[in-house]
């Protein structure tokens, strides 16, 4: 079981920036995938980004660009810098671990982006 905690989440304008740190602890795998996703109200969980233990990334085409993620393997955590943010961005934000077809979830930070 791994267990992970968010944090980072809040409330600014658009077009400015925030970070968000994921923490993973317990039995982790070598090999594995973390990364994030969002949930806007009344639509579903969506991908947002993803980045392996070596270093490969996958982003949403619609972050791509104003989003970076990276991760510190020794310290087993995950950040998500989110630049030039939009309204559209307003959503949970829930990390994810992925190894031997196992799956953790965080319980999800709120980012809030004002008009």
């Amino acid at each position: 079981q791994v267990h992970l905690v968010e944090s980072g989440g809040g409330l600014v304008q658009a077009g400015g920036s925030l970070r968000l740190s994921c923490a993973a602890s317990g039995s982790i795998f070598s090999f594995n995938v973390m990364g994030w996703y969002r949930q806007a109200p009344g639509k579903q969980r969506e991908l947002v980004a993803t980045i392996t233990s070596r270093g490969s990334t996958n982003y949403a085409d619609s972050v791509k660009g104003r989003f970076t993620i990276s991760r510190d393997n020794n310290k087993n955590t995950v950040l998500l810098q989110m630049n030039s943010l939009k309204p559209e961005d307003t959503a949970v934000y829930y990390c994810n671990y992925f190894a031997a077809s196992r799956t953790s979830w965080g319980q999800g930070t709120q980012v809030t982006v004002s008009s």
